[in-house]
């Protein structure tokens, strides 16, 4: 065996401990509290959340009066200010309110705002990711082979509402001599592949649903070859969505024809202890 497929249970094993330092962290999904549709609130006062919003053509209208105790980019804040998409992570978020942190989202056309509160029982109660060690069987040649144009299919999302899933290609993989086929979304920034998907395990000793992020195909010359761009699936490091860890986001469920039909006994399982949900 050669010194690299010796180590990658090392750096399986690392990625791992990674993984739970991010989700537990003090701004990480655990500490989310809420998802807040401003469309719900159309008199623009959010239950415990300071500040007076309203969705503007602009992007999100803001005014907040001294009594908030809101603070703008690490400085006080009152008056009028109008906010888009926040596109840093929550705890570089604009807006806080005391330790916690406001971020203004937006999915197909609507916004909202979402609290990130470190001070949660969800963190308190965090006792890790039950995952599977790193196993070299769970580790597949793949092809990803791109569609001519993007499509877009509605899926249920975590909230109980469908949203449009955009979808870039087709992801394909042997297992056990069978050919196997899972649609891809397709970063626009560095085409790095994104793959919702359930198996045989789902809801059972899984969550119901998972993600999968294998990375950037490898592609020949020219770049729409046939063959598509090889890469490796390796699902060792499927991952646990969001909604994993809290009931407030809205993950997209997979697409037709992305249910596995054997087990995945690789990867992150489920939530350890009282917190596990979703199966």
């Amino acid at each position: 065996m050669s010194d690299e497929a010796d180590d990658q249970p090392t750096a399986w094993r690392k990625w791992h401990e990674h993984r739970v330092a991010t989700v537990s962290a003090p701004y990480g999904p655990l500490a989310l509290t809420g998802t807040h549709w401003l469309a719900d609130y159309p008199e623009g006062r959010i239950p415990a959340v300071p500040g007076r919003w309203r969705t503007t053509d602009g992007g999100v209208a803001l005014t907040a009066a001294p009594g908030d105790s809101l603070h703008l980019d690490g400085k006080p804040f009152t008056g009028d200010t109008v906010l888009t998409a926040d596109e840093a992570p929550p705890s570089h978020a604009r807006l806080s309110a005391g330790e916690a942190r406001l971020v203004v989202i937006r999915r197909e056309g609507e916004w909202a705002v979402r609290v990130f509160d470190p001070d949660t029982e969800a963190r308190r109660d965090f006792a890790g990711i039950e995952a599977t060690p790193y196993d070299p069987a769970f580790v597949l040649p793949g092809r990803f082979r791109p569609y001519e144009e993007y499509r877009t299919v509605q899926v249920e999302n975590a909230d109980g509402r469908e949203r449009g899933l955009g979808l870039g290609g087709e992801l394909r993989f042997r297992f056990e001599g069978v050919e196997h086929t899972l649609q891809a979304a397709v970063d626009e920034q560095d085409g790095s592949l994104w793959v919702v998907f359930g198996d045989a395990t789902g809801g059972r000793s899984s969550y119901r649903f998972r993600f999968l992020k294998p990375g950037v195909p490898a592609w020949g010359s020219p770049r729409t070859e046939s063959g598509g761009g090889s890469i490796t699936v390796d699902l060792n490091r499927a991952l646990l969505p969001p909604c994993a860890f809290a009931d407030h986001f809205i993950c997209p469920f997979p697409p037709p024809g992305n249910t596995l039909p054997f087990e995945v006994a690789a990867g992150e399982r489920r939530l350890k202890g009282a917190l596990a949900t979703g199966i």
